[in-house]
């Protein structure tokens, strides 16, 4: 994923007490769109299937509750840095909560999404795809054929 070293140039990086006095719904924002391309871009490189079905796949990673898993999962692995950022997003209130998710994972996916976005601002590009690896593998992990079973590939009947 060389695309992220080139979004964000040097001169853009934040120090990390900067970053920290970024409002956490704003790197939550950010953190939403890195994983959603990170996501899109993994599924179009898996396999060769229509838009319909890239996007329904998609959502299977993108939903709160996945990236409550996600968060809880990584949860032991994370620096005391990255776990108060995910509290720090966890703890805002938004004005709005999807009608599809639980008012506890939606907090812990803002948290996971504010993790991603500050990562993304302070250049730590690193970690921030590993993160985004392991979020992969523990989604694909929760379901029992470690695959999306609830999209058909390209050539079947749709």
């Amino acid at each position: 994923m060389e695309f992220l070293n080139h979004i964000n140039t040097p001169k853009e990086i934040k120090t990390e007490k900067e970053a920290r006095l970024m409002a956490p719904l704003v790197l939550a924002y950010v953190g939403d769109a890195v994983f959603e391309v990170f996501v899109r871009n993994y599924l179009v490189l898996e396999r060769n299937v229509s838009v319909k079905v890239l996007h329904k796949s998609a959502t299977r990673y993108v939903k709160a509750k996945a990236q409550s898993i996600i968060v809880h999962a990584l949860e032991k692995e994370l620096t005391e840095e990255e776990w108060t950022m995910v509290k720090r997003g966890r703890n805002q209130k938004s004005a709005t909560v999807p009608k599809n998710a639980d008012l506890t994972d939606y907090r812990y996916a803002t948290g996971f999404e504010t993790l991603l976005g500050y990562l993304f601002y302070i250049g730590k590009t690193e970690r921030l795809m590993e993160i985004m690896t392991k979020a992969m593998i523990i989604i694909n992990n929760d379901s029992p054929s470690g695959r999306d079973t609830s999209v058909k590939e390209k050539g079947s009947d749709e």
